[in-house]
C-alpha cells in the first residue's frame, strides 16, 4: 500500500447517523476526523479523506462517495460479504479494499451448530408436544458420526468446522483453492469446487458458506441438491443466491431431503406468501444468525485496528481480492 498520511488523518464513514455501530468511533483516535454520512451529498465540502469506511451504504453510494475522494487510498467495508459492497467503479480504483472478515465467524457458526441440533432431535416435535401436552416419546439421532460437508471453506466455514469436530463430526469440505487448507487438522478432506457434486452426495449434512460471487451465483443448483442425501439438511448462512432456491424448494415440498435452515434468501425480507414460511422441515432465521451482544462492536474494533496500521504504514488486515470479490 502506499505511505500512511503525514497529519492529520480523513475517514468518510458512509453510514446512518443512528447506526449503533458507531459508538466506537466516539471520540476518535488522535490525529483523526470522522465524516459520517448517509448519502454522498452528505459530505458537502468535508476536507477529501484519505479512509472510507463503508457501514451498509449499498454500492451506488459507495461508487458515488469514491468519485468524490480522489485522495483515498483504502477502503473498508464493515460487512464480510462484499456483494453489497462491490461496483466497477470500485473493482477498477486502486484503493486497497478490506472487509470484516472474521467478525461473525464464531457466532454463525454457534447458529450452524444450533441448526444441526435442531434437525437431528427434533426440537420441532418437542415444542409441539409441549404445546399440546401430549406424551409421545420418540426416537432422536446424534450428530456423532456424520460427515459435515462445508461449501466455501473460509472463516465461517472453519469456525463452524472447529464446533462439529467437537460433536464428533468429520468434515468434509470443498474450496476454489484446496491448497490453501493443507494441513488444516479440522477438516478431514478438502476438494475443489469441482468435486461439488461428490461432496453433496458424501456429505450427511452440507453447510453452505460461500461469498456471492458472479462464479458462485447458483452454486449449490438443482444437480447438486439431487445429490444430497435424503436424510440430510442444508444450512445457508453464506448468501441466499449461492443456493438455487427454486430446486431447494422442489426439493423440500417433495421431501427429497430432511431439511433447510436458512439465514440467508434471494429476496430480503422474505416476502410474506413465500412458501417457505409454511413448511414444517424448515428452519428460518431472519438474516440474523449474527446479531449477538457486541456483534457491531467487534467489527468496528476490527476497522480501528486496521485504522491503525494504516496510519503507521503497516500491512492491513483482510486485504480482498475486488476482482475475485472475497
Amino acid at each position: 500500500m502506499s505511505d500512511p498520511p503525514a497529519g492529520l488523518t480523513i475517514v468518510w464513514v458512509l453510514s446512518r447517523e443512528d447506526d449503533p455501530g458507531l459508538g466506537l468511533l466516539h471520540p476518535p483516535p488522535e490525529g483523526v476526523t470522522f465524516v459520517i454520512g448517509a448519502e454522498p451529498e452528505d459530505f458537502g465540502e468535508a476536507e477529501a479523506p484519505h479512509v472510507l469506511l463503508d457501514c451498509g451504504g449499498g454500492p451506488k453510494r459507495l461508487a458515488a462517495l469514491l468519485a468524490r475522494a480522489p485522495k483515498a487510498t483504502w477502503i473498508h467495508s464493515r460487512s464480510a460479504g462484499l456483494d453489497g459492497v462491490l461496483s466497477p467503479e470500485l473493482v477498477a480504483s486502486p484503493a486497497t479494499l478490506t472487509n470484516a472478515r472474521g467478525a461473525f465467524s464464531a457466532s454463525l457458526a454457534e447458529f450452524v451448530v444450533a441448526a444441526l441440533l435442531f434437525f437431528v432431535k427434533d426440537l420441532r416435535s418437542l415444542v409441539e408436544l409441549q404445546a399440546s401436552a401430549t406424551w409421545k416419546p420418540f426416537d432422536m439421532r446424534m450428530l456423532e458420526g456424520r460427515t459435515l460437508g462445508i461449501v466455501g471453506y473460509g472463516d465461517i466455514g472453519r469456525a463452524s468446522a472447529a464446533r462439529v469436530r467437537a460433536m464428533g463430526m468429520r468434515v468434509i469440505a470443498v474450496r476454489r483453492r484446496p491448497e490453501l487448507s493443507a494441513g488444516d487438522a479440522l477438516v478431514d478432506e478438502v476438494l475443489p469446487l469441482e468435486k461439488l457434486s461428490e461432496l453433496m452426495g458424501r456429505a450427511d449434512d452440507v453447510l453452505v458458506a460461500a461469498p456471492l460471487t458472479p462464479q458462485t451465483r447458483g452454486l449449490v443448483g438443482r444437480e447438486a441438491i439431487a445429490r444430497m442425501k435424503p436424510d440430510a439438511v442444508l444450512v445457508n448462512v453464506g448468501r441466499g443466491p449461492v443456493v438455487d432456491e427454486a430446486a431447494l424448494l422442489t426439493a423440500l415440498e417433495g421431501g427429497r431431503i430432511r431439511g433447510a435452515a436458512l439465514d440467508v434468501f434471494d429476496e430480503e425480507p422474505l416476502p410474506p406468501g413465500h412458501p417457505f414460511w409454511g413448511l414444517p422441515n424448515v428452519l428460518l432465521s431472519p438474516h440474523c444468525a449474527d446479531h449477538v451482544p457486541g456483534w457491531l462492536d467487534d467489527a468496528m474494533r476490527l476497522f480501528l485496528d486496521n485504522l491503525a496500521r494504516f496510519r503507521r504504514g503497516d500491512t492491513l488486515l483482510n486485504v480482498v481480492d475486488k476482482r475475485l470479490g472475497y
